[in-house]
């Protein structure tokens, strides 16, 4: 009798294992990155190989301790640390960074269950966890250094991120469109040049790894509100973590819906509360939020738009 094999949902079959996907993830991350280290210096790809690192790591051992099987080699450790260091100003103490990555790792993913059965996205709930209990460090921006930047020196220059001068009202520090487009600006390490992240989801669209559903819905959403709103829409989705998150974050396998309706309204949702936080809130920013928020209502609304065969069955 054949070995009868009992795993989680979703269940595809197909030529497409979780590795190749996930090295489409990081093929797809690269842009965003190399960009990261043209504006910030050398310091931030220490940053993305100790978070890298740490992710890698931390689950190897977890999985060690509790006797499971590896899955380092899934990639989907990699794709966490470097989604988590995207996330971190330059400036970040590389022992917040560490403890972040195991947050992602140990607490989001493993004690849940490992990968598919986390219910919140590991390298967004981490940078929740850091934005409160590292505030200081978290929101200490520095203004792009290039390339020749001090790995470890302390004469960077502080700033605000464009966010954080629109809401404050410092015409004088808000970047123009190119230099948005661009990333020439105060941010997080992969979320200010707009250019590398809109290639790397176009990759991803074009690779089917993800569909256009929830990434046009964020985006168009936040546009529409904006709009409505009275605000500068360019500026609103050039500015803050936005297209990271639209393309990269809230398409998750595990955390959001499967169905296609599930993903425009897990979209919509996100737009919502993200424009929520950002013009209403104590934040600049509302995307990290937003979809942490949307994960937890992610089974309601995969219940809701299931779709019912005349056969009376259900069907996915």
């Amino acid at each position: 009798m054949a070995k009868l094999i009992s795993n989680v949902s979703p269940h595809f079959s197909g030529k497409r294992t979780t590795q190749n996907i996930m090295l489409d993830v990081i093929v797809a991350l690269c842009p965003a990155a190399v960009a990261s280290v043209i504006i910030f210096g050398l310091k931030a790809l220490i940053v993305i190989a100790v978070c890298v690192a740490t992710c890698v790591a931390s689950e190897w051992i977890f999985e060690k301790l509790c006797k499971r099987d590896n899955t380092v080699f899934d990639l989907s450790a990699v794709v966490t640390g470097m989604l988590l260091a995207f996330n971190l100003p330059v400036s970040i103490p590389l022992w917040q960074a560490v403890i972040g990555s195991v947050a992602a790792i140990i607490v989001v993913k493993q004690l849940f269950g490992g990968i598919g059965q986390n219910f919140a996205n590991p390298a967004i709930t981490a940078r929740i966890i850091m934005l409160v209990a590292f505030a200081g460090s978290m929101s200490n921006w520095t203004n792009p250094g290039g390339i020749k930047a001090p790995v470890f020196g302390a004469d960077a220059v502080s700033s605000a991120t464009p966010l954080a001068a629109s809401a404050k009202g410092l015409s004088e520090q808000m970047p123009d469109y190119m230099t948005l487009f661009l990333g020439n600006h105060a941010g997080c390490l992969g979320e200010t040049c707009a250019a590398a992240i809109i290639l790397g989801g176009i990759y991803l669209l074009v690779r089917r790894v993800i569909t256009w559903h929830t990434p046009v819905a964020f985006i168009a959403t936040v546009a529409l509100m904006s709009f409505i709103c009275g605000k500068d829409v360019l500026y609103q989705l050039l500015s803050g973590g936005l297209l990271l998150g639209a393309f990269f974050m809230a398409t998750d396998y595990a955390t959001t819906p499967s169905t296609k309706w599930g993903k425009i309204i897990f979209g919509v949702g996100c737009g919502l509360i993200t424009i929520l936080i950002r013009f209403w809130g104590n934040l600049p920013e509302g995307v990290s939020y937003s979809i942490l928020l949307m994960n937890i209502l992610t089974p309601y609304i995969s219940k809701l738009t299931r779709q019912k065969p005349l056969t009376g069955g259900v069907k996915v």
